[in-house]
């Protein structure tokens, strides 16, 4: 299912399919993301959503259907012409993949190792200073400037999260798709960080989709909500008309069932 709209979407993804072992995870999925749109991405465990997410930054390769970023075919992994379309892509991950010796801020940093030179990539001692600044001001961004020098091992797993996306804006990132973001994390702090997405969609212009298990933060915080069976699209909608019918259809096995073979 597409969102409609004018002009071609920040990521659109057509006809995608992935099996594992002949399971099929991804079944001619279809799926769009404008720029400043904040889609959530809801559906019971294995029916294709953190493979989605994957299959789109190049971590998975997908058995067949198409990837395109700003109305741009992106190749596969290791295509020299989409490196640049993969790198307006950032992933955030349920697992929150910082070093937690380095500072918050060498963390942020880290996210334009892909565009330094290779003398300024090698240890953080060699991080410019134009980039600390560019990293200061996504920290603070996030709301976490004030704790820019704390090592990220000691910060609360929330405030992680918020360096992630930091490191995701450093990153110059058009896109940032986030897979569980929240799973690990309280309601409050769950909470604050899809708000934060939806901001960043919102005020930065960012197309972000999100994986999230947590159909009322959906509702509460989303533009859209897709939602996944068996690796199908069988619920797009606006999420302020997201309904309890449109949940049991994703997460209730007997009316997941009627809504795949209706779809």
């Amino acid at each position: 299912m597409a969102a409609q709209g004018a002009g071609a979407p920040a990521l659109a993804v057509r006809g995608l399919r992935k099996s594992y072992s002949g399971r099929t995870v991804l079944d001619s999925l279809d799926l769009d993301v404008a720029a400043g749109e904040f889609v959530a991405v809801l559906g019971a465990n294995g029916c294709g959503k953190s493979t989605a997410l994957r299959c789109v930054v190049g971590l998975e390769t997908p058995d067949g259907g198409t990837v395109l970023v700003h109305g741009r075919e992106v190749g596969p992994a290791g295509d020299a012409g989409s490196a640049e379309l993969r790198r307006r892509t950032a992933m955030v991950f349920q697992q929150i993949h910082l070093v937690r010796r380095r500072s918050a801020l060498d963390n942020v940093c880290a996210g334009a190792l892909g565009r330094l030179p290779l003398r300024h990539s090698l240890t953080p001692a060699l991080f410019p200073r134009e980039l600390r600044e560019e990293a200061m001001a996504c920290l603070d961004r996030v709301g976490m400037a004030d704790r820019a020098a704390e090592p990220a091992g000691r910060l609360s797993g929330g405030q992680q999260q918020r360096v992630a996306i930091a490191r995701a804006l450093c990153q110059r990132a058009e896109i940032i798709l986030a897979d569980e973001p929240v799973s690990a994390l309280d309601p409050a702090a769950a909470d604050q960080v899809v708000s934060l997405l939806a901001e960043l969609a919102r005020d930065q212009g960012l197309a972000i989709a999100a994986v999230l298990h947590q159909p009322a933060l959906a509702a509460r915080h989303a533009d859209r909500v897709v939602g996944l069976v068996a690796g199908r699209a069988v619920v797009d909608a606006p999420a302020s008309r997201l309904t309890a019918a449109d949940v049991d259809a994703l997460y209730v096995p007997d009316l997941r069932l009627t809504h795949l073979e209706a779809s």
